[in-house]
């Protein structure tokens, strides 16, 4: 394998990479993958025990395979894990597990691979497919290291189990933020949410009907007639919750993630909660303190644990050489396909801004980047 030029290298085995594999694979274009952890879809593993997708399992499946038939709409986190498993057999998707890629460096024509473990790939493209939430973020407040309880990121959280009988404050109000505080105090965890900004939010469903499928269809109505609909829905069914803390942002939701690339909130519930008091919203952080926190807003108080869902960085430039020119406004890749210095380089799931959603990004991305290593063969 060391001395081996291989034609494609695949980084990652996760929904990405699975998709451009399958595709490959279907094309009958070798490629070899690598993984740094030791399963398929490590990070869906590892995914809080509620989550289900929230979008639809139409535009969700990998390529050239459907959900089985009779998945619920939208699908829960175990039997994702248990389709991309099959999805990797079925695929003969064998990947090199435990390979921490530490360096990508262009070598002549190739692409050197250098992982943790001291093995060395060559090869002619390299598909990255590690995706935005490749590395945690976790903001620093002043007095934070003098805070006496727990302070965890949102990835090392499961279940409310742990925090039964505690106070706990969710820092960041995304869908993992209002997820997890729902199911926190679901579970009569006494529970706060801090949230920095207007937030956008959207029902996930209008009356037993998927959001997402009908705001598709109002993305194609002429003269922004979608982007206005869209706001009145929102007006209508989530309302003014100015009264309980919240500020929305007035930006249309597609115009939003087009322009922004930040996704709305999809409510599955968390509105409802905050309205019936269960979650209890706090401004913008100021600073730690021994027993807990103090807002902006000059309010101290005491918390158990502090859960940052705060994201990730996807952070492409640690491990790939020479990024100049190559990322957005959102320190992602521009495109799927390297240019220039990146030529031989290919970024699957990456775009921040289709209404499809990270899942629906993956399928195209992958039509578009095994396309073009099929018309380069």
């Amino acid at each position: 394998m060391k001395s081996k030029i291989l034609s494609n290298l695949i980084i990652g085995a996760g929904p990405a990479g699975l998709a451009t594999a399958g595709r490959l694979r279907k094309m009958n274009i070798p490629f070899e993958i690598l993984e740094q952890s030791d399963k398929i879809a490590n990070a869906w593993h590892h995914h809080y025990d509620r989550l289900h997708l929230h979008t639809v399992n139409e535009f969700s499946h990998l390529p050239h395979m459907n959900f089985p038939e009779g998945f619920p709409i939208y699908v829960p986190k175990r039997e994702l894990v248990k389709y991309y498993e099959y999805y990797a057999t079925h695929y003969e998707i064998k990947p090199h597990f435990n390979q921490t890629v530490n360096s990508i460096k262009k070598s002549g024509d190739n692409w050197k691979v250098q992982t943790s473990s001291g093995q060395t790939f060559l090869a002619e493209n390299v598909i990255i497919a590690t995706g935005k939430n490749r590395v945690e973020n976790k903001p620093k407040w002043k007095g934070q290291d003098q805070f006496r309880g727990d302070l965890v990121h949102s990835r090392n959280y499961k279940n409310p189990k742990p925090f039964l009988g505690q106070k706990v404050l969710v820092v960041g109000m995304g869908n993992t933020g209002a997820e997890i505080a729902l199911d926190l105090s679901e579970f009569n965890v006494e529970t706060y949410i801090s949230v920095r900004s207007p937030v956008s939010i959207v029902p996930r469903d209008v009356n037993g009907r998927p959001v997402q499928i009908t705001a598709k269809k109002m993305a194609k109505l002429p003269f922004g007639l979608g982007d206005w609909l869209g706001i009145q829905i929102r007006r209508f069914l989530i309302g003014d919750l100015t009264k309980y803390g919240l500020k929305t942002d007035p930006t249309p939701p597609a115009v939003l993630l087009r322009e922004t690339g930040k996704t709305s909130v999809i409510d599955i519930g968390t509105v409802a909660a905050i309205k019936a008091g269960k979650i209890k919203v706090l401004p913008d952080i100021e600073g730690f303190y021994g027993s807990g926190i103090q807002f902006k807003n000059g309010e101290k108080i005491d918390f158990d644990t502090v859960i940052l869902a705060t994201g990730y960085h996807a952070q492409v430039e640690d491990f790939v050489e020479n990024v100049s020119g190559l990322f957005d406004k959102n320190n992602l890749p521009k495109f799927p396909i390297g240019q220039g210095a990146q030529k031989g380089l290919f970024f699957v799931g990456f775009d921040n801004y289709k209404l499809g959603g990270i899942l629906g990004t993956i399928y195209d991305d992958s039509e578009t980047v095994a396309e073009a290593i099929q018309k380069n063969q």
